[in-house]
Formats: structure tokens, C-alpha cells, sequence
């Protein structure tokens, strides 16, 4: 039996279950107790499991610490909490997980480069530079296909971030390679130039990548009510039902209620979806295989859920995150 609540057990309570869960932070259900994680030590190129705690407890980071004494460590997968088997994994060309391999350029992130305390406890970041994102194909493991309606929440860093293309977390291409249209629906965080539109000031800003752009909320020009995230820590939300409903959603991650940036139609084109089924952590849907990867980010935890989640189920999102401290 786990302990306390996660987002997913809230997701679930509102029938929008999580089909993909990951965090190097924490258990996003009271009953996890598997790993969340896998390092690589470059001294003799062996793995380890990082596990939790407890279950539904934090990340056992003392493992990860004793593991990678006296070398250095890089994080090669992020398993899925959800049961789906949706784990990602680094877009590099040595990986087992991905056929073709990664583009030639990739490399894993570090596992000790972004170190926090959260609730008290130590943990790390995924870390995300240039040239470095993790994939997967979930296509046929419950990831929402075409215009099946999706949510989807990440905790993400004002202070780690670019405008090359493209930090996203959420739904992508199979293929890894550029497919026009509405094959995309994705959180995506950066300042780069939205192509339907910017936020207030000159970012980061929470959008979504539907493939082809970003979109902020603004059909053009600048949208006033999608503000510039400038916090350590940024809850960013993206919502889409895939054929009439989309909104943006987002604030800091420590305090405070989530603010709606956009809630209406989607842009043109972009209806119905055509969502693919892959998971995209980090990159756009054409990378690893076709190209590399400009953008840099911070992920600390995120999930996919089927279904439009209501706003309210959005806050308890929230709360939850700023109650893991």
C-alpha cells in the first residue's frame, strides 16, 4: 500500500487516468513503489535502477549518489509509472530502446547536474542541453491516438531554458520525422517565436506544439494573458479534446493558483487532430532520427492523461505539486 496521493491517483479520481508518468523527483502514485528511473556510470558503462524511498515517497537519490562515486553518471531512461510501460529513453545511438537509433549527435543528460530538495529530500532533475531528449513509442500503449482527447501537466524551470526548437513534453510523431498537418499535441516550453503568436514579455511561455509551430493563444501578435515564466519552478498544463476544446494553464510550481492563458478553439488547421501515439520529452517530433535536437530544458515530472481533464482537476494538480514542497 502507498502512501498520500499522487496526480495520477487525482487523474484517476476524475476518470482521466495517466497512460505515461515519469519524475527522477518522486512516486506520482501513492502505491508506486518501482523505479523511476535508470543512471549509467562511465567508468565501466554499467546501469542502475533509482528507485523510491517509499511508496509513493521520493526518489532514493543515496543509490544514485553511491553508485556514481568517483565518476560521472548520465540518466539513459525514465520509466513510466502508470503500468503502460511508456518509459522513455535518451535519443543517442548506442540506445536499445529505439530502432533506428538517435541522431549521431545525441548524448544523455547528466544525472547530477540540477540537484533540489524537495519536501526535505534530495533528488535531481532531468537536465536537458542542446543535442539531448528522450522517446518513446506508445503508440500502442495507450498514448491518445488522433482526435481522442488528451491532457497533459509538466513541472519545468523558468531558468534553464531557450528558443531553439523544440522543449516539448507530450504526444509525437512515430516516425521522428516531420509529418505535416495536426500530428503533434504537446507541451511546449521556451521563448522561441510562436508561430501563432507570443506571450507577454519576451518568455519562457507555456504553449503547445501541434506540429508545424507553437502556439501561445494569440492568432497573432502577442497574447497579454499568456505571461513570461521566469520561476525556478513552473507548472505548466496543455488540454486538448482534440477536436473543438484546447487551453493553456500554468504558474509557479511553489505557490499560488494556475492561471488560464488560452481556453477556446483550436488554430486553423489543427482540427481534427492526428495525434501519432509517441512520447517526446525534451524535442520536437522530428528529432532523433531525421536531425538533431536546438532546445534545453528542465523536467522534473509530468504525465499524459486520456481524457480533457476540468479545470478543477487542474488545480488539485496544482495543490499536490506545491504540497511535495
Amino acid at each position: 500500500t502507498g502512501t498520500g496521493t499522487g496526480p495520477c491517483d487525482i487523474y484517476a479520481s476524475a476518470n482521466t487516468k495517466c497512460v505515461a508518468a515519469h519524475s527522477t523527483v518522486r512516486a506520482l502514485l501513492g502505491s508506486y513503489s518501482g523505479p523511476l528511473y535508470q543512471v549509467k556510470r562511465a567508468s565501466d558503462g554499467t546501469t542502475k535502477d533509482i528507485g523510491v524511498s517509499s511508496p509513493g515517497g521520493f526518489a532514493d537519490s543515496a543509490v544514485q549518489d553511491t553508485f556514481c562515486t568517483g565518476t560521472t553518471c548520465t540518466i539513459t531512461r525514465v520509466y513510466d509509472q502508470s503500468g503502460n510501460g511508456n518509459l522513455v529513453a535518451a535519443q543517442t545511438p548506442d540506445t536499445v530502446d529505439m530502432t533506428p537509433a538517435g541522431h549521431s549527435g545525441m548524448t544523455a543528460a547528466s544525472a547530477t547536474k540540477d540537484p533540489l530538495n524537495v519536501g526535505g529530500h534530495r533528488v535531481y532533475s532531468l537536465y536537458t542541453n542542446v543535442s539531448q531528449a528522450y522517446w518513446h513509442d506508445g503508440s500502442k500503449s495507450g498514448v491518445p491516438l488522433g482526435k481522442d482527447p488528451q491532457g497533459i501537466y509538466m513541472v519545468t524551470s523558468g531558468t534553464h531554458v531557450n528558443s531553439g526548437c523544440c522543449y516539448d513534453y507530450g504526444n509525437g510523431e512515430t516516425s521522428r520525422t516531420y509529418v505535416p498537418g495536426a500530428s503533434m499535441d504537446a507541451i511546449n516550453f521556451s521563448s522561441s517565436p510562436a508561430i501563432w503568436g507570443s506571450g507577454e514579455g519576451t518568455g519562457p511561455w507555456v504553449m503547445a506544439d501541434l506540429e508545424g509551430g507553437v502556439f501561445s493563444g494569440a492568432t497573432t501578435g502577442n497574447n497579454p494573458n499568456n505571461p513570461t515564466q521566469t520561476a525556478k519552478y513552473v507548472t505548466a498544463i496543455e488540454k486538448n479534446n482534440g477536436t473543438t476544446a484546447f487551453a493553456l494553464r500554468g504558474g509557479d510550481a511553489t505557490s499560488g493558483k494556475l492561471g488560464t492563458y488560452y481556453s477556446g478553439a483550436l488554430p486553423g488547421g489543427k482540427n481534427p487532430m492526428q495525434k501519432q501515439g509517441a512520447i517526446v520529452l525534451g524535442a520536437g517530433g522530428d528529432c532523433c532520427y531525421s536531425n538533431n535536437n536546438g532546445s534545453q530544458g528542465t523536467f522534473y515530472e509530468g504525465a499524459i492523461v486520456a481524457g480533457y481533464p476540468s479545470d478543477a482537476t487542474d488545480d488539485a494538480i496544482q495543490a499536490n505539486i506545491i504540497s511535495a514542497g
